[in-house]
């Protein structure tokens, strides 16, 4: 039996991530004055569905998975959100990041609402072949759930635009004709935008670049670390690289490495691909996620998965600046630590909004049939997650509070007007 096989959804010890969810909305909420009856309904998913997965592996067993897709709120527009294959995928957890799906999705200004789907499986130990099996099991069973004008998927954690393309196939397939639009993420040949690849990690550079400005810091002369040597924080390192920041410390699921005369992203990037982790690359020593969380730099780009920044790890944490390329990395105690050290946090449903921003493109592109070049995207990018910083730091300036709570007011505030204006039916 293959090791996927026996996967079961695992227990942690880590806060729950929908808690911390809702403890992000009642803060904001009190800022803004929420009226009960919006609150409670921000507070609510509008719909869950999960979903069994017959799926036949490579040895001719068939192993049920478990898969989950959640709509959290559609008032400003069709539910957006990525698909993560994961272990400790759960219920909880998708909900949690259908809901900052949402608030990211207003901070962005662009038209979606949030949604997020996730399988409990481990893709690591699995085949290319049973992959594909399990995920054209989960399309079909999520199809009349998703749509160009209902809920729009897109990749997430151990996903990419190949399990995009395998989607959008099976979607199509039941429709009787092609449908790029039900799906972001793709491959460019299916009507993938350009740009999307690196978008995360581009606005999370852009991003940075603001918070330089606000803090009066010479990217020149900075030093950073990224937790989550993935897409997009190897992404980010490369990018940031390119404004004469220095990496001093990089890790992944199997390790970390650091060396303070500076480690060169992309020949990490090159290492990683040739080796399957950052562990090892020569010139580096050996550093562990809890130190490299704390190390002596600059800018902390923590891009792996939430709740990794913890009240006991907030209280050593020695960057000026934390770029939360993860969605809910830091716990909401966390983050009152933080603020009171001076740390300068600009929150995940900010930071990491480029993927969603360039998702948005790679729509409107699909459904209009057109084609932008990849200049023409990052412009359009950069404008949007630009202003979205501006907009979000001029929240926090004129209210007194942290950028979290910021970017909270900014996005819990838009759907909050949305639901008003709509009214509630019947």
């Amino acid at each position: 039996m293959s090791k996927a096989a026996g996967m079961t959804q695992m227990g942690s010890a880590k806060p729950n991530a929908f808690e911390n969810a809702l403890e992000q909305l009642r803060i904001a909420a009190e800022y803004l004055k929420l009226e009960d009856g919006i609150h409670q309904m921000l507070a609510h998913p509008k719909s869950e569905l999960t979903v069994s997965l017959p799926t036949k592996m490579d040895s001719g067993d068939v192993h049920v998975f478990t898969g989950y897709r959640v709509h959290y709120n559609d008032a400003r527009g069709p539910t957006k959100g990525g698909i993560r294959y994961h272990p400790n995928v759960s219920l909880d957890e998708v909900k949690a990041l259908a809901a900052w799906m949402t608030w990211k999705c207003s901070v962005a200004d662009i038209p979606f609402g949030g949604a997020k789907g996730g399988i409990i499986c481990d893709p690591k130990h699995m085949s290319q072949p049973e992959l594909e099996r399990m995920t054209r099991r989960y399309a079909a069973a999520i199809a009349d759930f998703i749509g160009p004008y209902r809920d729009v998927p897109a990749p997430d954690v151990y996903t990419n635009a190949q399990v995009m393309a395998w989607i959008v196939d099976t979607y199509s397939q039941l429709k009787g004709y092609m449908v790029p639009e039900v799906i972001t993420g793709k491959p460019i040949a299916i009507g993938g935008s350009l740009g999307r690849d690196k978008a995360t990690g581009r606005g999370a550079v852009f991003c940075t670049v603001e918070a330089a400005k606000v803090k009066k810091m010479d990217l020149k002369k900075a030093t950073f670390a990224v937790e989550g040597f993935g897409n997009a924080g190897a992404n980010y390192a490369e990018l940031l690289q390119g404004y004469g920041a220095k990496l001093t410390a990089a890790s992944d699921s199997k390790g970390g490495v650091a060396s303070r005369a500076g480690i060169d992203a992309a020949k990490l990037i090159a290492y990683k691909e040739r080796t399957g982790s950052v562990v090892g690359m020569a010139g580096t020593q050996p550093i562990s996620d809890s130190d490299l969380l704390k190390s002596e730099v600059d800018i902390l780009c923590p891009a792996a998965l939430e709740n990794t920044i913890t009240p006991d790890i907030a209280k050593g944490v020695r960057a000026k600046a934390i770029v939360e390329c993860a969605n809910g990395p830091t716990t909401p105690s966390s983050d009152k630590i933080l603020d009171a050290n001076g740390v300068f946090l600009v929150p995940d449903i900010l930071a990491n909004s480029g993927g969603v921003i360039v998702s948005y493109l790679e729509w409107v592109q699909n459904l209009n049939r057109l084609s932008w070049s990849e200049e023409e995207v990052n412009s359009k990018l950069e404008t949007k997650i630009t202003g979205a910083f501006r907009d979000v730091h001029a929240m926090a300036t004129k209210n007194g509070t942290s950028m979290r709570t910021g970017a909270m007011m900014v996005g819990v505030g838009r759907v909050a007007d949305a639901i008003r204006i709509l009214g509630v039916f019947p």
